[in-house]
């Protein structure tokens, strides 16, 4: 990896909100309402974090249907998986909001908020 390659990948994960978003996304791809629902944050502040990680390339969105769905790309996600592991698990693991986001996303998955909010337009 080039060095402004990886300066472009630290920047976009030295902000909190794009890293647990990161970590989501690690788990699964997803909508920006479910993102939204687990982050508790408003759609404009998600989709401005998650431009940033597209434009770094560590996120791919990609249209289903009328859905654009947020992923990590496979070239991404070893790095990432390695990167995260060696650097961050313990405090990952033991990070209120980390372990807040996981059960959060949980009920949203349960709730099926994508199906709902896709009923409100």
């Amino acid at each position: 990896m080039p060095v402004n390659d990886a300066v472009r990948t630290f920047k976009a994960l030295s902000e909190p909100t794009r890293l647990r978003i990161m970590l989501l996304l690690m788990r699964r791809d997803l909508c920006v309402c479910e993102l939204m629902f687990v982050l508790k944050m408003e759609q404009s502040r998600v989709s401005h974090q998650l431009r940033i990680l597209r434009d770094s390339g560590l996120v791919q969105d990609v249209r289903t249907g009328r859905w654009i769905i947020y992923r990590v790309p496979a070239t991404a996600r070893k790095a990432l998986r390695i990167l995260l592991k060696a650097l961050l698990e313990p405090e990952l693991r033991a990070s209120s909001k980390t372990v807040g986001d996981v059960k959060r996303l949980d009920v949203c998955l349960k709730q099926e908020v994508r199906l709902k909010h896709g009923r409100a337009f």
